[in-house]
């Protein structure tokens, strides 16, 4: 098949039959983690849902406790299939029945855990001959699997039908890197290299994110993504939240939940993500935790919440636009934050800029804007 300009159509179906939607997140999807690779030199995956990421990594060693509450701690894992690990396990209430994206040859350990997981396809620039038979055998075969030539260059410009109307505008080639990072704004300056790099990884996946959009990251991962919100605060909140339940299914009350052995794992997630909240009483009434759990658990009460989630440290925080107030500054800092980048610009940069030197928060001012639609 050829597109418009002549070119071969650069993605090819080896299996399933995706449509329209899938489509959108494949090559969304595709586009971050290539951008992501590129930036880092390092192997990187993405779990998208509603055309906005759920979560998104590169290449980290995963800690026994990270294998253990993404479910992966029974499986050997390849660094690309670690990377989909920690971009899945993320938000996993929201990963669940992603699209998936990897930058690198879809490996037999990739193919393995994605078998395992709900799932409705994935992108990739290939697939070893193992690998593709075991994507081949799930959903009774008609699991999406999309190749795309990791060569294509989009055209400059492009082209969208919305209601009968065609719109053009020039393609977002807008290379993201360290450079944006260099206007240190506040009172702290020290950015380590960790953090350098997590405010990319923010930034990369903001750029393919429903704006509005604001994204927690912790070393190479994203533990909290807040899309398409029409309030900034909003969007801080909701990432805020999402990376609070990320580190509270690590406390040691969470991980020793005395789940019963035939709980499927969405079940088991859905179950955390309520005792993990105000709703916890829900869970445990009579009647109900026996259908979760061995014996009943004792509750995790809000003050527990609040003492676990403090330390949660060296966090990085990424905004698709600036931050109008310093209400946001607030809500991040009670999530571990300590590393900003965001746009700038606002007739308040003095107030967020105080509301950062009061918390000893590193923040930089890119001047880019990264609004998705």
């Amino acid at each position: 098949m050829f597109m418009k300009d002549g070119r071969e159509l650069p993605v090819t179906v080896l299996n399933g039959k995706p449509g329209y939607i899938n489509f959108l997140d494949a090559l969304n999807s595709w586009q971050l983690v290539k951008e992501l690779k590129e930036a880092t030199g390092l192997p990187a995956a993405a779990s998208f849902k509603h055309v906005s990421p759920a979560g998104a990594a590169v290449y980290v060693p995963l800690s026994d406790t990270l294998k253990k509450i993404y479910f992966v701690d029974d499986l050997e894992l390849s660094p690309l299939a670690s990377a989909y690990a920690a971009a899945r396990g993320a938000d996993r209430m929201s990963s669940y029945g992603d699209w998936a994206a990897l930058s690198d040859v879809c490996d037999k350990e990739t193919a393995l855990l994605l078998k395992r997981e709900v799932s409705d396809g994935v992108i990739a620039p290939g697939y070893t001959d193992e690998a593709l038979a075991i994507l081949k055998t799930k959903k009774k075969g008609n699991y999406n699997v999309v190749q795309i030539d990791p060569s294509y260059e989009p055209a400059p410009i492009e082209l969208r039908h919305i209601y009968g109307i065609t719109f053009q505008q020039g393609y977002n080639s807008f290379e993201i890197n360290e450079e944006l990072l260099g206007n240190i704004v506040t009172k702290n300056k020290d950015l380590p290299q960790q953090a350098k790099h997590d405010l990319l990884l923010a930034l990369i996946t903001l750029k393919y994110t429903q704006s509005n959009s604001v994204c927690y990251v912790k070393n190479g991962q994203t533990i909290g993504v807040g899309a398409g919100q029409q309030s900034r605060i909003h969007c801080t909140r909701l990432a805020g939240d999402k990376a609070d339940k990320w580190w509270l299914r690590q406390s040691p009350k969470v991980l020793n939940l005395p789940f019963r052995a035939d709980i499927r794992k969405p079940d088991r997630d859905n179950t955390i993500d309520v005792y993990t909240s105000d709703d916890w009483e829900d869970v445990l009434a009579d009647g109900v935790w026996e259908n979760f759990f061995t014996e009943k658990p004792e509750p995790m009460t809000r003050e527990e919440r609040k003492v676990w989630i403090a330390k949660n440290t060296g966090v990085a925080l990424g905004s698709d636009a600036f931050f109008p107030f310093g209400d946001n500054i607030e809500r991040a800092h009670r999530s571990g934050v300590e590393y900003i980048a965001q746009t700038g610009g606002s007739i308040r940069d003095d107030n967020v800029i105080a509301t950062c030197d009061k918390y000893n928060i590193a923040m930089a001012m890119t001047g880019v804007r990264l609004f998705h639609h």
